[in-house]
């Protein structure tokens, strides 16, 4: 005989359930999960924006927002998200960011979608290339990768996400810059911001850790202000949302993400959520306490940084990462 499957009802109402929140206990509809993550994101804004009835600048322009997109379910939500938020302030201008890293079959349909999303919200759209910065493009990063890891002791071994991540921080900085923004978000979501907990701790960085986003409480000298206003949403729910609000997302990976470290970290966090709900709520609670510490104990401590001796841009070292490889790839070409 066959069973029958149960169809739980929303906790709010009688609708349908399209998720549950294991948390909390909760099962909520597409209407509630909508109104669920537009209140916590709505919170987080208030929190990490603090805006002032009037933010218009000094200069007579309005507060501008550089919010990071890529086209995939993420930034979807969190440009939707912001839009219906703060979008409609006069004081407060959107501008929807994108970064071309160059990867065929990859990028060019993400970028599409977040062009359709932009301007289904009438929010400008601005783009910013790994050519444009002098990087190449990704395609023949990655092909270059086994060369120079050859000539390079510090390169052998490095992940294509390694590069990826250090241009695409970089391309956004720059885009900041040019676009004279204010503040800049970005869409990570809680199991991202959990995986980067994990991540941190099991390489013994806690400063790497304090200087996560959100930065407006804590600047950092030379870079545009960070905010992540879906850090506590789950990023089951997120794609739930997107798919229910049919917003045009992209659902394909990139092609050079297989083996990276936050593949094994998103696989460990999974599970421990899975055997403990709400551990990675539990994580980011740690961060947070964390930064308080690091603050009481350091009081006087500022985010200070230095300014790579070729470009100009902050780094820990005389020359930052980015041009150490850009210099890898101009050697190996």
């Amino acid at each position: 005989m066959g069973g029958s499957i149960e169809v739980q009802s929303c906790s709010r109402c009688r609708s349908e359930a399209l998720v549950h929140q294991a948390y909390s206990g909760q099962h909520l509809c597409g209407k509630h999960l909508a109104s669920s993550i537009r209140k916590r994101t709505s919170k987080e804004l208030r929190i990490q924006l603090d805006l002032p009835k009037d933010a218009t600048r000094d200069d007579g322009k309005p507060f501008r927002v550089l919010v990071a997109v890529s086209g995939g379910k993420d930034s979807a939500v969190l440009l939707s998200m912001m839009s219906d938020i703060i979008g409609r302030r006069r004081d407060v201008e959107l501008v929807a960011g994108c970064v071309d890293e160059g990867i065929d079959g990859y990028r060019a349909p993400s970028m599409e979608f977040a062009r359709q999303l932009a301007e289904t919200l009438d929010v400008r759209f601005e783009t910013m290339s790994y050519e444009e910065m002098g990087f190449g493009r990704m395609d023949e990063v990655v092909q270059l990768m086994p060369t120079i890891g050859k000539k390079h002791s510090e390169a052998n071994g490095l992940m294509p996400c390694s590069y990826c991540g250090v241009f695409r921080r970089q391309s956004l900085n720059s885009m900041a810059e040019a676009l004279d923004a204010d503040v800049m978000a970005l869409g990570h979501n809680l199991d991202d911001m959990a995986q980067s907990v994990l991540m941190n701790l099991q390489k013994g960085e806690i400063e790497r850790s304090v200087r996560l986003a959100p930065h407006t409480k804590t600047p950092i000298d030379g870079i545009v202000p960070r905010i992540v206003p879906l850090r506590w949403i789950p990023e089951q729910e997120i794609h739930a949302h997107a798919i229910h609000a049919d917003l045009p997302i992209h659902h394909g990976e990139c092609p050079h993400a297989r083996g990276a470290m936050r593949q094994q970290s998103r696989s460990v966090v999974a599970n421990l959520e899975l055997q403990t709900p709400g551990a990675r709520h539990g994580l980011l609670h740690s961060l947070d306490q964390i930064r308080e510490l690091h603050k009481e104990a350091n009081p006087d401590s500022k985010q200070e940084v230095n300014h790579c001796s070729e470009c100009g841009e902050i780094t820990s070292r005389e020359v930052c990462q980015s041009c150490t490889m850009r210099s890898w790839i101009s050697e190996s070409t």
